[in-house]
């Protein structure tokens, strides 16, 4: 069994995944496991059984990589202001926005594995991020200036809810970016598109070598 402290969940990740730069991301060094790492050899009925959940948090996703290199390169999105990178995973959008100048991040996800794969991600890249466990969805969003939100759109119910969530935030003023590659649920309509890139991924996460993904925003 795993040691459910922080400690414990960090020894976990270090053992399985290596330090790594996405490659559409190369400013941003993580901690992600492959193809070769145990951690991926491992069914998601062996993770249930030691009390993981399916670990989403080793892997830089297309969504997250390319809504990562938007901010990188258009700084201004977030340079001085309060950001929430919601579904945060590795960390990846959130380190990426801290790299461009935002005032503060506060990186969420419910699963506590991204929280102590946030920490050491941020510590690897010389910035510091928040880190809430909590389910936004519960509640309205909090008060901030920007909402980010990479790969959200890969199941039905929860993909509803949380375009449902980010629009209500975007009425109250805040800037909502979306990086998405293309998923089953994500809407087809009401949204602007911002960039698009070609994503290189791993046909072990992905049905393509190179994801055409792109990053959009609520409009005006």
């Amino acid at each position: 069994m795993i040691d459910p402290s922080i400690e414990g969940r960090q020894a976990f990740i270090l053992r399985n995944t290596r330090l790594q730069q996405p490659p559409h991301t190369p400013e941003i060094t993580l901690h992600l496991a492959d193809e070769i790492t145990p951690i991926w050899k491992m069914t998601e009925e062996a993770l249930a059984e030691i009390g993981l959940p399916p670990p989403f948090w080793a892997f830089a996703w297309a969504g997250g990589q390319a809504l990562a290199r938007y901010i990188l390169d258009n700084p201004e999105e977030v340079a001085g202001k309060r950001v929430i990178d919601f579904a945060s995973g590795s960390g990846i959008v959130a380190i990426a926005a801290m790299q461009a100048g935002a005032f503060e991040v506060l990186a969420a996800d419910i699963d506590d594995f991204c929280g102590a794969a946030l920490d050491l991600n941020a510590k690897a890249n010389g910035v510091v991020v928040g880190y809430t466990g909590l389910d936004l969805l519960d509640a309205p969003a909090p008060q901030t200036d920007v909402i980010l939100a990479g790969d959200i759109c890969y199941e039905k119910p929860l993909a509803a809810k949380v375009m449902d969530w980010l629009a209500a935030a975007h009425v109250r003023g805040v800037r909502v970016l979306i990086g998405d590659p293309g998923r089953s649920y994500f809407p087809k309509v009401g949204l602007e598109k911002l960039a698009e890139y070609q994503v290189e991924t791993t046909r072990e996460l992905e049905d393509f070598e190179i994801k055409k993904t792109a990053v959009w925003t609520l409009p005006a």
